[in-house]
């Protein structure tokens, strides 16, 4: 009797240390999508939003809308869902025109019961194109967001008003991390915008040595569509954006887009050629050469481009699927692809 409760106890202990072996893990997704003229059907004379493609329809305008803004919510609904079990956490979004059309978005049916939050100022644009992030309460915590303003001119010495980056600090199931959206000029203009777009470049890095000025480890997001694609100036030689994370040294940015881009990925149309303009870049803190998971690091970087998403015909034939083309509503979602990254941590 004495030897079958010694051999008991010992299954149960060599089963209770297997089981204690057994890590868990936090899969939270962060995301990026430009929205693609997401504007809503009143005019303000405040801003030339008139000029907008939702504006320059004919028919019924309000149709459009909601079929745009469930589209949307849609395509936001199921990124990350193939790891992560759930819609993304943190969701960086542009070419928005006010905080009506993301209370639209976040009440509509596919993201309703997500219950998201947003962050969102109005930006000096011209034509009231605005940036934001969302958030789901219940995992980010925000303590902290400001807005700040890229002022460049023309060669004439006039300023051209552009888009905000937006800083939002905020925790991620109690980590602190901080978020920076961006809508980088257009391309416009070919050579001769580049400048602006170093403007922009040299913005977000003043934001982000104002972080670290504070906190020197901290761990950065900065995110966007940069109408850029990852080899050029504003990353490589003002952000100096790392391509290989074997590159890749304490306080480096690294772009996992540049790897993507250099094997023909693509985010974006702009004159007959596909780029990637949109894009998720991590400082070196949410970086891991090890399986070190004890915080929240990069587990994987991608572009959601399903089928639905992807122009299956024609001239555009490849393309994203966009909504709005020579002044008409084409039933699509938008001109660019999402982008997203995985965050994992070992639950405690």
């Amino acid at each position: 009797m004495k030897r079958l409760f010694i051999l008991i106890l010992t299954v149960l202990l060599v089963s209770t240390k297997g089981f204690s072996q057994k890590k868990q893990y936090l899969i939270r997704t962060v995301a990026f999508y430009n929205l693609e003229n997401l504007f809503d059907t009143i005019n303000n004379t405040a801003k030339n939003d008139e000029a907008s493609p939702m504006m320059e329809l004919k028919g019924s305008k309000s149709k459009v809308y909601w079929d745009k803004i469930d589209k949307l919510g849609k395509v936001l609904s199921q990124i990350g869902k193939e790891k992560a079990k759930n819609s993304p956490t943190l969701i960086g979004v542009v070419e928005i025109e006010n905080d009506t059309v993301l209370k639209d978005l976040v009440a509509g049916k596919f993201l309703k019961n997500k219950r998201y939050s947003f962050i969102h100022y109005e930006s000096p644009d011209k034509r009231g194109i605005d940036v934001g992030l969302l958030y789901m309460p219940r995992y980010f915590k925000p303590v902290f967001h400001k807005n700040y303003e890229l002022k460049i001119y023309d060669t004439e010495g006039k300023r051209i008003f552009t888009r905000d980056q937006l800083l939002v600090s905020g925790y991620l199931d109690g980590e602190k991390i901080h978020v920076i959206v961006n809508h980088w000029p257009s391309k416009r203009g070919g050579t001769r915008s580049i400048p602006f777009r170093e403007k922009a470049a040299a913005l977000n890095l003043k934001i982000i040595d104002k972080i670290r000025s504070k906190e020197p480890n901290a761990k950065i997001i900065t995110m966007g569509d940069f109408n850029d694609d990852p080899i050029e100036t504003g990353f490589k030689k003002i952000l100096k954006t790392k391509r290989k994370k074997k590159n890749v040294k304490e306080n480096d940015i690294y772009n996992p887009y540049e790897e993507m881009f250099a094997r023909g990925f693509n985010t974006a149309g702009f004159r007959d050629n596909l780029h990637l303009f949109d894009q998720i870049l991590i400082s070196s803190q949410l970086l891991t050469s090890t399986k070190d998971f004890s915080t929240y690091k990069m587990l994987k970087a991608g572009i959601y481009n399903p089928k639905y998403l992807i122009n299956s015909k024609g001239r555009f034939k490849g393309y994203p699927f966009r909504s709005f083309s020579y002044g008409s509503y084409t039933g699509g979602y938008s001109d660019h692809f999402p982008v997203y990254m995985y965050l994992l941590k070992e639950k405690k």
